[in-house]
């Protein structure tokens, strides 16, 4: 032969190195993308949307109404999955978690990590709201946490609502963002005008709180815990039945687990 081969194992260490550390870092990278970075959109998402939210309470004129309560949420929810969505799927909200690890929109291995981030970020959020707001307000308003049922007979119609109104909510999420038939570019203000509408139907009896993250930062915060259940079974019963009903019936084809062509 007219020259020498030169073995694979001849390779440069220098070489070596370098293509290792460019895999290592790659894998840092994907981890990081993947897992921590959507966890820190869903605090920091949180903690936005519930500052909003608590503070339009707090505030909240008793000639407005809920209209300014629901626009508030809303808006910001919209504003919020707008700029935030695209890295973590936009939920900030436990129920919808769920409802989208359901239907195979979340892994089940991150749904824990986003029900703590979406927990802390409340916690965050209220917090702020009280440090923001004067101190007679905060308490008139009992720090914005769900403070309106105060009997035991209130109870029942309080849940119903809650399922009902979360239902609408969480659907409007997995339709909207999360199926593929029917998910498009105006997602995020669906999401939160099914915001504004639930809590201007279903405000006087329940609070509309759709989302146990809201419920617990202002509770934690102001020390009221009266009823404080229903804000977490509600919510989360409504994401397990919207994610079966998707999975099973009305989701498309790639998403439902009966009657598929293949």
């Amino acid at each position: 032969m007219s020259g020498e081969q030169t073995p694979m194992c001849s390779m440069d260490l220098p070489e070596v190195k370098v293509k290792e550390t460019s895999m290592a870092g790659r894998c840092r990278v994907f981890w990081y993308e993947q897992y921590v970075q959507p966890c820190i959109v869903e605090l920091v998402g949180s903690a936005l949307f519930i500052f909003i939210g608590c503070l339009s309470v707090i505030e909240n004129s008793p000639n407005t109404g809920l209209l300014q309560p629901a626009l508030a949420h809303g808006l910001a929810l919209g504003l919020i999955i707008t700029s935030l969505g695209n890295i973590s799927g936009g939920h900030f909200n436990p129920a919808v978690s769920l409802a989208v690890t359901v239907i195979g929109g979340l892994k089940t291995m991150l749904l824990i990590p986003y029900w703590i981030s979406q927990l802390f970020g409340g916690l965050i959020g209220a917090a702020l709201a009280k440090v923001v707001s004067p101190e007679e307000r905060f308490w008139n308003a009992s720090g914005a946490a769900f403070a309106i049922v105060q009997e035991q007979e209130q109870v029942a119609e309080a849940l119903g609502i809650e399922i009902i109104l979360t239902m609408l909510l969480v659907l409007a999420v997995c339709m909207g963002a999360v199926n593929e038939k029917t998910m498009g570019p105006l997602a995020p203000f669906s999401i939160g005008f099914s915001v504004i509408v639930d809590i201007l139907a279903g405000g006087s009896i329940s609070g509309a709180c759709m989302n146990p993250a809201r419920a617990f930062g202002p509770a934690v915060m102001a020390g009221y815990w009266d009823f404080h259940w229903i804000y977490w079974l509600g919510p989360l019963l409504a994401g397990l039945f919207v994610g079966l009903l998707i999975r099973l019936l009305i989701g498309d084809e790639k998403t439902r687990l009966i009657l598929k062509s293949r």
